[in-house]
């Protein structure tokens, strides 16, 4: 298992796991509000590589996690309480944590969490920051599992076009 800097010949990959969660989503029901070919999709991940925000999970040659960082807090961030009094620049964010459901229960997404977490430090920020829907229980049960605390509850427009009510914003302070 290896987590590194996603690149151009890992966007299908990416893709795939993107698509497989939510066919098996649509089989077994839902826990994110994303949409097959609206959110996420190959774009997304090409965005997120376009701005150096792509890490990779692999394993035997596979992409079986994928998740996207940055710095960049969507407007819905600014009225949230936050508990780090941090400026942007001293915050990463977290937008897209996707692993594949034939790789579920593995550890994989608390270890690409863990990861960004170990990122930040060294990168000197003050707090890693996200948001996730109040209906994603395996999201909740992760981030606050490691840590992450609830700041505040909202709406958010998922990656800015699917709108959705009961929305939580987490952080956790480094």
């Amino acid at each position: 298992m290896m987590i590194r800097k996603g690149t151009e010949a890992d966007l299908d990959g990416v893709n795939e796991g993107y698509e497989e969660l939510l066919r098996h989503e649509k089989k077994h029901g839902a826990y994110t509000v994303w949409e097959l070919g609206v959110y996420p999709t190959r774009n997304s991940a090409q965005k997120s590589l376009d701005e150096d925000g792509l890490y990779v999970l692999e394993e035997d040659g596979q992409i079986a996690a994928s998740i996207t960082v940055n710095q960049k807090q969507p407007a819905e961030y600014a009225q949230v309480q936050w508990g780090c009094d941090a400026k942007p620049e001293e915050v990463i964010v977290i937008h897209l944590l996707c692993v594949r459901p034939s790789q579920a229960h593995r550890g994989l997404g608390h270890a690409m969490v863990q990861f960004i977490l170990d990122e930040a430090r060294k990168q000197g920020c003050k707090a890693v920051r996200l948001d996730t829907g109040a209906q994603n229980i395996p999201a909740r049960s992760l981030y606050t599992k490691i840590g992450f605390h609830l700041a505040g509850t909202g709406s958010m427009a998922i990656g800015g076009v699917i709108p959705h009510d009961g929305h939580l914003f987490f952080e956790y302070v480094l």
